[in-house]
């Protein structure tokens, strides 16, 4: 398997009665990361407008009971989990998904159903729907609420990276403590950094930190570019661009909103990129590259203290 980014470690079935309290979270007054951490049991987040495109990886955290969704390096779903009680515990590690399949039921515990299942380990550990009660509970699966098992298994592919860990961290924005650590080798303040050659093609994220005054381009889950950037006016929660369109009168760019509940995008007039600044030649290396599906996450926290409790592990894909 192909080396993949790097990825800050964070966060098990419903059967398929679900209890009353199981529901999607509107997630309008903050982005999946700032919201999961209020998540009561049975509860998730879902924004993959987010980041369209691009590789994907599961966070499962066994302290916190929650799972994060990123997709090329950005956070675009979130749950609430149940994993395995005492005498069941559910490993920990980097897995990858066997199998699929939709209907299936349980050869080890009762023909116990689970819907939606994701396997994990030939020995029985599995992603699926399941009861949540609010602590861990299985016999060793992850057990998610089945809106969210639904929508996860609709993306999902064999193959795709799931990491288990037991660190006490909250999911962010960073990708990983790498990206502000090595992104400048020259140890030279305010550096340019562009490699658009460590990731030749696929769909482009721009995570912008108004704390550290950094910008960083990720394409295909790749990081291929920093620059410093200075952004006017306050940063009040974490929000999104996502480039629609580009035709003869320009590019057509519109603010996601972290729900459907909130109703359409809202677009962006030319006016409002008068508030980040950014080196001229690190403008035009990413007008370059810029195409329809491109999104730009622009966040008040600091890459470098938002990895600073967490375990890194190198991902494959």
């Amino acid at each position: 398997m192909k080396r993949g980014w790097l990825l800050l470690v964070l966060a098990q079935g419903l059967a398929w009665t679900l209890p009353a309290r199981a529901q999607q979270v509107d997630v309008s007054t903050g982005s999946v990361a700032e919201t999961v951490a209020r998540l009561k049991a049975g509860q998730y987040v879902w924004a993959p407008q987010i980041a369209p495109e691009g590789p994907m990886m599961l966070i499962v955290n066994l302290k916190t009971q929650r799972a994060t969704l990123y997709r090329n390096g950005i956070p675009v779903g979130a749950t609430t989990v149940s994993t395995g009680r005492s005498g069941h515990a559910t490993p920990t590690g980097i897995f990858t998904i066997l199998e699929k399949r939709v209907v299936h039921h349980s050869s080890k515990y009762d023909n116990a159903p689970m819907p939606y299942m994701e396997r994990l380990t030939w020995a029985g550990v599995a992603l699926h729907a399941g009861n949540l009660p609010g602590y861990p509970a299985s016999h060793g699966c992850i057990r998610m609420p089945a809106g969210f098992a639904k929508l996860l298994y609709g993306l999902t592919g064999l193959g795709m990276t799931v990491v288990i860990s037991d660190a006490p961290a909250t999911p962010r924005v960073a990708p990983t403590p790498w990206l502000l650590s090595s992104d400048n080798p020259e140890g030279v303040e305010g550096a340019i950094v562009w490699s658009p050659e460590k990731s030749p093609s696929g769909p482009v994220s721009v995570v912008v930190s108004a704390a550290d005054r950094r910008a960083l381009v990720l394409r295909n889950g790749i990081v291929i570019g920093s620059a410093p950037i200075t952004v006017s006016g306050p940063v009040t929660g974490t929000f999104a661009y996502a480039l629609k369109s580009v035709d003869s009168d320009g590019q057509h760019w519109v603010r996601v909103k972290l729900s459907p509940a909130t109703g359409e995008d809202s677009s962006v007039p030319k006016s409002e990129w008068q508030r980040y600044s950014v080196p001229d030649a690190f403008r035009s290396a990413v007008a370059a590259i810029v195409e329809p599906g491109m999104t730009i996450v622009v966040t008040p926290d600091s890459l470098r203290s938002a990895a600073t409790p967490a375990t890194v592990l190198e991902s494959r894909k």
